[in-house]
């Protein structure tokens, strides 16, 4: 780390905020990094309230970007494939977490992101298991990579499979983590093809709720065993994002509004990755290691596979 005094720290550090809205969530995420190995964070000691308070708001904001009755109707496709995708995706996360001794908080981050919808999920997910910045960190940056590749990959892959357009949006919808690589992989191929990879990534994405509330309840029942005072944390946030989707849904005269609301709930979760990369150090990532990574990458590929032979020889 550089020999700077605190006010030259702060100076840059808050110079860089005003950046921020300008990068990609990936590369907010790196940039943080950068900064807390190079400058640091002169405001380390307030970093968590932020982060926990900015990215719980930025999840209830992005909730006013859900259509309710679209996502509804979109989930009457494969919506059994749906339930058993996302149950096979957690459950074989979790076990092959454990056996690669990966911590049970970036196990469940990267199982849950890898199930639903990448960072929204493990963003709705993180402070109900309370974890920790430099398993975000290391969940949030392996699911981004995998996204980047994804986009790439995908679109020549889906045509060496042989798949049809409708069947490469559900394949897309499926496999991919975050919505924009869903959109981005999926427009290479047609406007059929976008729009159901779109339509069919909304009833994914409302599986946060029951998903994060499933979560909050087993967390602290282990929690319990292991000594702790078991105590249910109710992920409040999520109720909020719930809301948001109806009132999104059911009054519409305010779709100016939500559209701008969900701007800034973006720009909220870019500022979230900056500062959680902003607050890590060599010391905690070298605690990580490889095994997160190596797991996220294990758990994209069996979904990608089974996802495709089920699309292509069984159907929905």
């Amino acid at each position: 780390m550089l020999n700077l005094s605190q006010k030259t720290r702060e100076t840059i550090f808050v110079i860089l905020l005003f950046l921020v809205p300008f990068l990609t969530p990936a590369t907010a995420l790196l940039s943080g990094l950068i900064v807390a190995f190079t400058v640091g964070n002169p405001f380390v000691q307030h970093n968590k309230v932020f982060t926990k308070i900015l990215l719980q708001a930025s999840v209830v904001g992005l909730g006013f970007g859900m259509n309710l009755t679209e996502a509804m109707e979109a989930g009457k496709t494969g919506f059994v494939f749906t339930i058993f995708s996302i149950a096979l995706t957690m459950g074989l996360g979790l076990w092959i977490g454990k056996l690669l001794k990966v911590n049970a908080g970036t196990r469940t981050l990267v199982s849950g992101g890898t199930a639903i919808c990448g960072g929204s999920a493990i963003a709705a997910i993180a402070p109900v298991i309370k974890a920790k910045d430099n398993d975000m960190t290391v969940a949030l940056g392996t699911i981004f990579a995998l996204n980047a590749i994804a986009l790439f990959i995908f679109p020549p892959l889906g045509n060496l499979l042989g798949m049809n357009d409708t069947e490469f949006g559900y394949w897309c919808a499926i496999a991919i983590h975050d919505t924009s690589s869903v959109v981005g992989a999926a427009a290479e191929r047609s406007e059929l093809a976008l729009q159901i990879a779109t339509t069919t990534k909304l009833i994914r994405a409302l599986w946060i709720i029951p998903l994060t509330l499933i979560i909050s309840v087993f967390y602290n029942k282990y929690n319990k065993e292991e000594g702790g005072k078991g105590k249910i944390t109710i992920p409040w946030f999520i109720f909020l994002y719930i809301v948001a989707m109806v009132i999104a849904t059911y009054i519409p005269q305010g779709a100016e509004l939500y559209e701008k609301t969900v701007r800034i709930a973006r720009y909220g979760m870019i500022y979230t990755l900056f500062l959680i990369g902003s607050g890590l150090s060599w010391q905690s990532l070298k605690q990580v290691g490889f095994r997160p990574i190596l797991l996220g990458v294990i758990l994209w590929v069996v979904i990608s596979v089974v996802s495709a032979i089920t699309i292509l020889y069984i159907g929905f």
